[in-house]
């Protein structure tokens, strides 16, 4: 098995969560040699303004796919490092407590929630009348949205942080929040603004979950429709033809073999390599395992 294919499964065994941390970081590093490369060749082309968040409507229309573009993209090694660490601690209680699916749904809308609150603020507030074309970028509001979301949802959950003890995770949440709103004067108004957003949207989203009201729901169909549409599979013919015979015959009909029977024979190491995995982790198996696991999943 190949190097590539041992990324590819291995890519394929990790959480929904540790996905998210990947692509964020691919496209951080593919932005930046695009831009060392400008840079050497004195180029003036900005690959990254396509992507950013504007806070001018008229603008936004040019790109709207820069709601959701944004939130992949950084502006420095800290902006990022402090985002996927704040990420991969709160989604690790996500992914338990509201499932790994649901994950992709905050971080989205919160995205989206705190993209729009960031423009309404900056053509609203006097405060800002004067400032020039400030793009937003960064995971924060979704990140903050995932972190709010499962603080409240399960806000009297004890974690243990180093140098800190034993603390609840609505002391977390709220120490972030009141961080944000105490810097909007400081610097970077725009962004702790979208962290708001984002923080709002986690929090309305728990709250109508605890009640049974899961109003992310019509954004998981909208995602589930455009998997179904660009997943590659077989192709049904719209026409069929039907040959009929001229004498028919009545056979007498196979008896069904045992469930025992079509079971697959190897899906009892499959599942013994799988609890290997979510046990010990992907690194824990042999290149012997690895190498059957790859050829079962494409059988």
């Amino acid at each position: 098995m190949s190097l590539i294919d041992d990324l590819r499964l291995k890519f394929k065994t990790i959480s929904v969560v540790e996905k998210l941390i990947v692509a964020n970081v691919l496209v951080f590093i593919l932005f930046h040699v695009f831009k060392t490369f400008g840079f050497l060749f004195n180029s003036n082309i900005e690959l990254m303004d396509w992507f950013t968040f504007p806070k001018q409507f008229d603008s936004y229309l040019t790109k709207p796919w820069s709601v959701i573009t944004y939130a992949f993209l950084h502006a420095g090694i800290w902006h990022i490092a402090s985002n996927m660490i704040i990420l991969y601690f709160s989604g690790r209680y996500f992914v338990t407590y509201l499932s790994g699916k649901r994950v992709l749904t905050v971080y989205f809308l919160g995205a989206i929630f705190g993209a729009f609150l960031y423009m309404i603020s900056y053509n609203f507030f006097p405060a800002f009348s004067g400032t020039g074309n400030i793009p937003l970028v960064g995971a924060s509001a979704s990140v903050m949205a995932i972190l709010i979301a499962v603080a409240t949802y399960i806000p009297y959950m004890t974690v243990r942080l180093m140098f800190l003890g034993s603390i609840k995770f609505w002391w977390i949440a709220a120490f972030f929040v009141i961080l944000d709103i105490v810097q909007i004067p400081a610097g970077n108004a725009g962004g702790h603004i979208a962290h708001l957003g984002g923080a709002l949207f986690g929090y309305l989203y728990a709250v109508q979950l605890k009640k049974g009201n899961d109003i992310g729901a019509w954004f998981e169909k909208i995602m589930d429709s455009l998997i179904r549409l660009f997943k590659p599979g077989k192709k049904k013919s719209p026409l069929k033809t039907v040959h009929k015979s001229k004498t028919y015959k009545k056979t007498p009909k196979k008896a069904k073999p045992s469930s025992a029977k079509n079971k697959n024979p190897n899906q009892a190491r499959i599942d013994a390599i799988l609890d290997k995995i979510s046990k010990s982790g992907y690194d824990s198996l042999t290149k012997e395992e690895k190498d059957f696991l790859f050829k079962a999943g494409k059988e």
